[in-house]
């Protein structure tokens, strides 16, 4: 695992949206504000109850969001401004390790 004095501290947040036009809506702005380098939108398919596997039928898209970490607060208001959810979820998973050049691209891509 190759790390870097040059980084900064970095994060991956979740949040899930109800539906596919909501995660590209709220990807692009978040991009756009420069609060993270990169979203991706992954389809929700399955939810675990117990030791059964329950199909969803709804749309909702998890984000995947990578950024720095001192940009945790500024990225949930404006999830928090623009989500369709009275409480959207916003869970931040701290990434201690990677790519140098992947994590040096995260911290030019988004705002010091």
């Amino acid at each position: 695992m190759e790390t870097s004095n040059l980084t900064v501290p970095s994060i991956v947040v979740y949040v899930t949206v109800p539906n596919k036009e909501a995660g590209t809506k709220l990807a692009e702005s978040i991009v756009k504000a420069q609060l993270a380098a990169c979203v991706n939108r992954v389809p929700v398919g399955y939810e675990y109850s117990g030791l059964f596997v329950l199909i969803q039928t709804d749309s909702e898209e998890l984000l995947i969001i990578k950024t720095r970490e001192s940009l945790l607060e500024a990225l949930t208001e404006h999830v928090k401004a623009n989500h369709e959810y009275d409480v959207p979820e916003v869970i931040a998973l701290p990434i201690t390790g990677g790519n140098t050049q992947y994590l040096e691209w995260l911290k030019n891509s988004t705002r010091g």
